[in-house]
C-alpha cells in the first residue's frame, strides 16, 4: 500500500468518527428538541429545565459537525462539491433548522412573553435535521444520478425515495433514543418519569427500523449484504440493544445512555463498512462512483492535515469530557 492510499483510507475512518461523534453528542441535543412537546407540553417551567440540560454543551456539540464538513472539504473536496450541490435545498433545510435551534435557545431566556413560541421553533428547528440527516446518509448509501463530472443530475424529490426514507425515520429513532436516555439522566420528578415512560416506546420503534431497514436493504442493495465488518458492527449494535433494554428497565440512567450511544456509533460502524471505499454512489454506473481514490486531495494536504488532526482532536476530546464532568448531574425543576 502506498502513502496515498494509506492516508485516504485513514481520512475515510477520520471523517467517519468525526460523523460518529457528532451523532452521538447532538444527537442528544436534537433528541431533547425532537421531545419537547411530549416531555413538558406547555409547561414553561418544565420546558426551561429541558433547556438547561443542554445549554452548557448544545454549541460545543456543533463543533463536530462543522469539523467533519471542514474535513470532507479538505481531504475529499470533490465529494464535498456533489453532496453539496446536489443535496442543496435539503442542506439548506438542516441549515435553517440548525440557526432556528440556536436562535430559540437564546430567545428562550430572554423573550418572557414568548416563550411558547421559541419553544415551539426550537421543536422544529430539532427535528428537521433529525430526518433528513438520516435521509442524507440513506441517499448517498443506496446511490444517486450522478455525471462523468462527478455532478448529481437530480432534483429535492429524487432524494425522497423509500429506502432513502426509511434510513432517515432510522436515524431520527436513534436521536430520539439518544435524546430520551439523556433526558433521563439529566432529569428528576415528572420530566425523569415522562422520559421513562417514552423510552419503551421508542425502543421498540427504533428495534423496528432497524429490522425493516436490514430488509430493505437486502432488497435495495443485495450486493453489499456479505461484507464481514458490517455484520460485526451489526452484532455490536444487537448487544448495544440489548444491553439499553436492560438497563432502562433497571433504570441505571448513564449506563443506558451510553448503550444508546454505543448503538448509534455502531449504526455508522454499519454505514462506513458497506460505503467503504465509495463516499457516493451512482446508481447508473460503479465506474462514476465517488471513491476516496479520485475525489481526494494530494498527499501533501492529508499528510498536512492529518498532523493537525492528530494535534487537535485529543484537545478537543479533553475539552469535551472536561466540560461534561463540569455540568454532570441533574438539573432540579424550582417552584
Amino acid at each position: 500500500m502506498d502513502t496515498l492510499t494509506f492516508l485516504q483510507i485513514i481520512w475515510f475512518v477520520l471523517i467517519g468518527i468525526l460523523f460518529a461523534g457528532y451523532a452521538v453528542l447532538d444527537g442528544f441535543d436534537l433528541g431533547i428538541g425532537s421531545l419537547l412537546p411530549y416531555l413538558a407540553g406547555s409547561d414553561e417551567k418544565k420546558t426551561a429545565v429541558i433547556f438547561k440540560t443542554i445549554g452548557p454543551v448544545w454549541d460545543g456539540n456543533e463543533v463536530w459537525l462543522i469539523t467533519a464538513g471542514g474535513a470532507l472539504f479538505a481531504a475529499f473536496p470533490h465529494a464535498y462539491a456533489t453532496v453539496f450541490s446536489g443535496f442543496y435545498l435539503a442542506l439548506m433545510i438542516v441549515l435553517f433548522g440548525l440557526i432556528l435551534r440556536a436562535v430559540s435557545i437564546e430567545f428562550f431566556t430572554l423573550e418572557e412573553k414568548n416563550k411558547q413560541r421559541w419553544a415551539k421553533t426550537f421543536f422544529l428547528g430539532s427535528i428537521l435535521p433529525s430526518i433528513l440527516f438520516g435521509v442524507a446518509l440513506g441517499n448517498v448509501i443506496i446511490g444517486v444520478p450522478l455525471d462523468s463530472g462527478m455532478e448529481f443530475r437530480g432534483s429535492f424529490f429524487t432524494l425522497l425515495r423509500p429506502y432513502p426514507l426509511v434510513i432517515g425515520l432510522l436515524g431520527l429513532s436513534a436521536i430520539l433514543m439518544q435524546g430520551i436516555t439523556y433526558a433521563m439522566l439529566k432529569t428528576d420528578g415528572e420530566i425523569n418519569e415522562s422520559a421513562a415512560g417514552l423510552s419503551g416506546k421508542i425502543y421498540y420503534g427504533y428495534a423496528a427500523l432497524f429490522v425493516i431497514s436490514l430488509i430493505l436493504s437486502y432488497v435495495f442493495i443485495p450486493e453489499r449484504m456479505s461484507i464481514i465488518p458490517a455484520w460485526i458492527a451489526t452484532i455490536v449494535f444487537a448487544l448495544s440493544m440489548a444491553a439499553l433494554k436492560y438497563f432502562l428497565a433497571a433504570k441505571s440512567e448513564l449506563k443506558a445512555f451510553f448503550s444508546s450511544s454505543l448503538a448509534f456509533i455502531s449504526l455508522w460502524g454499519i454505514a462506513g463498512a458497506i460505503q467503504f471505499p465509495v463516499l457516493v454512489k451512482s446508481i447508473e454506473s460503479s465506474s462514476l462512483d465517488i471513491t476516496i481514490y479520485n475525489a481526494s486531495s494530494g498527499k501533501l494536504t492529508l499528510s498536512v492535515m492529518l498532523g493537525i488532526a492528530l494535534a487537535g482532536m485529543p484537545v478537543v476530546i479533553a475539552y469535551s469530557i472536561y466540560v461534561y464532568r463540569v455540568f454532570r448531574g441533574k438539573i432540579k425543576m424550582h417552584n
